[in-house]
């Protein structure tokens, strides 16, 4: 028999052959594999890039300067002379805030404002979370200056979620139609005072103001020198007006710090 090369073959070892074939058909698997992996990374770039919060106009998001303030100045319904002085810092993008506007609110009106109990004054308090919100303050403060004020509040927080940051980059569109349905006399002032911004300062007056109160949440009420967060029943509101009008000194809210009132 002629002589050969070969060695003695280990039965434990598969031939050559068959483990370039083995190495073979596992690469189609890991290369669909990889393939997957990177689909997936692709997919999830795209989720992101579509996710990603847009570029806010100027009109949108605002901090409100509290630098130079000057001087507060709200919006006061009811009774100047009022024995009760109701004072409550707010933020129209605010849920809680459009809480207390449209469910405790018209009864606060009726029962206690309207009934010379007390009187109510609104102070812009807002917050930087809430995009619109310093561009709502500013509808309500050039419908005040066509003595709609009020109406403008009660339309904001009514209307809340279809203008708020979450709805929309652009809310003057909202708001200049609020304006015509509540009846502003002009409606193109109204718009040049939005513009314009005419009210900013005051806007950052009445923040400054609930700062130096040390007011950290809306809605926030401040009645006879203490103050209350969040929102307030009617019964609640109620009983503390009348609370202070039986005391002897009926003590009324005034500058400087506020009293926390003691947690329930």
């Amino acid at each position: 028999m002629p002589p050969t090369n070969d060695q003695p073959r280990d039965r434990n070892v598969p031939p050559r052959n068959t483990v370039r074939e083995a190495r073979a058909s596992s690469r189609p698997k890991a290369f669909w594999w990889v393939l997957g992996v990177i689909a997936f990374i692709g997919v999830a770039a795209l989720a992101y890039v579509v996710r990603k919060p847009k570029s806010r106009s100027a009109e949108v998001r605002e901090v409100a300067d509290t630098t130079n303030a000057g001087p507060a100045q709200g919006y006061v319904i009811g009774k100047v002379d009022a024995p009760v002085k109701i004072l409550e810092y707010a933020d129209f993008e605010c849920p809680s805030c459009a809480g207390f506007a449209t469910v405790t609110e018209p009864d606060v009106r009726t029962r206690i404002i309207n009934a010379g109990l007390a009187n109510l004054t609104y102070y812009d308090f807002p917050l930087t979370q809430h995009r619109n919100t310093v561009a709502a303050s500013n509808a309500a403060a050039c419908a005040d200056e066509q003595g709609k004020f009020w109406q403008m509040h009660d339309r904001l927080f009514q209307a809340q979620d279809e203008w708020n940051g979450e709805a929309t980059d652009v809310p003057k569109p909202f708001f200049r139609r609020y304006a015509s349905e509540i009846g502003v006399p002009d409606l193109a002032k109204w718009e040049s005072c939005y513009d314009s911004r005419k009210y900013q300062s005051r806007i950052n007056a009445n923040l400054a103001d609930g700062l130096r109160r040390g007011v950290n949440s809306t809605p926030t009420f401040v009645i006879g020198n203490k103050m209350y967060p969040g929102m307030r029943s009617y019964d609640e509101m109620k009983g503390l007006v009348d609370s202070i009008a039986k005391s002897a000194t009926s003590p009324v809210a005034t500058g400087g710090a506020a009293t926390p009132a003691p947690k329930k």
